[in-house]
C-alpha cells in the first residue's frame, strides 16, 4: 500500500486540519468531535443544512460546506458513519432558529445515527427534518443498506436544497424541494479497480484484470454483476439503461446529466462517458439542460465512474443556477 499518509489512525483528523487551512475563508474545523461548519454560522433567518457520512468520499461532504449548500458536514472514519455525539453539535451550531434539514445517504449506520442526533436536537427545541437519499438503481439491498443506496444524487440534492435555504425558504419548503430532487434522480456506478482503506491496508475487493463490477457501491459493495471489460460506450450503455428505465425518462424531459469519477479515473475518460450518455439522452428526445463532470463523490482511489440523471423543473433549474460558494463547487459569486 502506497498512500500519502502519516498514520492510518490519524488520516481523517490530519486531512480535516489541512482542509481547514486551505479553505479558512469558507469553513471552520472542529475536532473531537469532528465536524465542519460554514465560517459565517449561524446564518440568520436561514434554514440550516447538515449532512455527513464516512470519510473517503471527498469532496463529499465537507467540500460542499458554504453558501448555497451545506451549513455543516460531519465526517466519520473512512467508510464508517459519524456518531450522534458528532452530529448533534453540528445541528445545534447550524440552527439560526429556522430549523435544520438533515441530508442522509441511505446507509444503515448513517440513518440510525442521524436519527438519534435528530431526536436529541428536538429535546433541545430545534425543529429538525430529514431526507434520506436513495438514488442508486443498482440494487435494492446491499451490505450496508435496507433499500437503495444513496450515492451521487446526494451532491445534486445538497446543491438544490442549499439554494432553497439560501433564498430564505422555510424548513417545510426546503424539505419538500429536497424530497422532489430525490424522487427525480437516479444513479448507477461501475468499478474498474478497487480502493484500499488506509487502516485495512489491502484492497476492499478484487477484480480480475479483464472484469469490472457493474453497479458497485461507493464503499466497494457488490453491484448487479461482474462482466468482462469492454469499451467506454458499451459500459455507459449498461449504466444508462437501468437509470433511464427506472426514472422513466421520456421525450421532452429536461435533465441534468452528471458523470462522476470514483477517485482514480482521469477526467478525459469521464468526458468520454459523458459524450455517450449525452448521445443516449438525445436519442430518447430528452434535453440536457445542465451538466456536471468530475470527481465529486469518490471512493478513495477507486477506478470507475457513475452516471446520474436528474429530471429538472423550472424551480430546480433556478436553484441549481443560484450562487454557490464552497471549496468544491462555486459559481455566481
Amino acid at each position: 500500500m502506497k498512500k500519502l499518509i502519516n498514520n492510518p489512525r490519524s488520516v481523517v483528523a490530519e486531512s480535516l486540519e489541512g482542509f481547514g487551512l486551505a479553505h479558512h475563508e469558507l469553513v471552520q474545523i472542529h475536532l473531537d468531535p469532528d465536524y465542519v461548519l460554514r465560517r459565517d454560522v449561524p446564518v440568520e433567518g436561514r434554514v440550516g443544512l447538515v449532512s455527513g457520512g464516512g470519510s473517503g468520499h471527498e469532496p463529499l461532504h465537507g467540500g460542499y460546506v458554504g453558501r448555497g449548500m451545506l451549513t455543516a458536514a460531519v465526517p466519520g472514519p473512512v467508510f464508517t458513519s459519524p456518531t450522534p455525539d458528532q452530529i448533534l453539535p453540528a445541528i445545534v451550531k447550524s440552527d439560526s432558529g429556522s430549523g435544520v434539514l438533515l441530508v442522509v445517504k441511505n446507509y444503515t449506520g448513517d440513518v440510525l445515527n442521524f436519527e438519534t442526533a435528530a431526536e436529541l436536537a428536538a429535546v433541545e427545541g430545534i425543529d429538525v427534518r430529514t431526507v434520506v437519499v436513495n438514488d442508486d438503481v443498482a440494487v435494492e439491498d446491499s451490505l450496508y443498506t435496507a433499500g437503495r443506496r444513496g450515492v451521487a444524487g446526494t451532491v445534486l440534492l445538497e446543491r438544490i436544497a442549499g439554494g432553497a435555504a439560501d433564498r430564505g425558504d422555510d424548513l417545510g419548503k426546503v424539505a419538500e424541494i429536497a424530497e422532489r430532487v430525490n424522487a427525480n434522480v437516479r444513479s448507477m456506478g461501475v468499478a474498474l479497480a478497487p480502493c484500499t482503506v488506509p487502516h485495512a491496508g489491502e484492497p476492499s475487493f478484487t477484480l480480475a484484470e479483464d472484469e469490472i463490477e457493474m453497479g458497485v457501491g461507493i464503499h466497494g459493495e457488490p453491484g448487479r454483476h461482474r462482466v468482462a471489460m469492454t469499451n467506454a460506450d458499451s459500459i455507459t450503455d449498461q449504466l444508462m439503461e437501468p437509470v433511464l428505465s427506472d426514472l422513466g425518462v421520456a421525450s421532452g424531459d429536461r435533465v441534468l446529466l452528471f458523470v462522476n469519477g470514483m477517485g482514480g479515473t482521469p477526467l478525459s475518460e469521464l468526458y468520454i462517458v459523458y459524450r455517450r450518455a449525452a448521445k443516449i439522452l438525445e436519442e430518447r428526445g430528452a434535453r440536457v439542460e445542465r451538466s456536471l463532470v468530475g470527481n465529486y463523490i469518490t471512493a478513495l482511489e477507486m477506478e470507475g465512474a457513475s452516471v446520474t440523471v436528474l429530471r429538472l423543473d423550472d424551480e430546480m433549474t433556478e436553484l441549481w443556477d443560484s450562487p454557490v460558494n464552497t471549496p468544491a463547487l462555486r459559481w455566481g459569486v
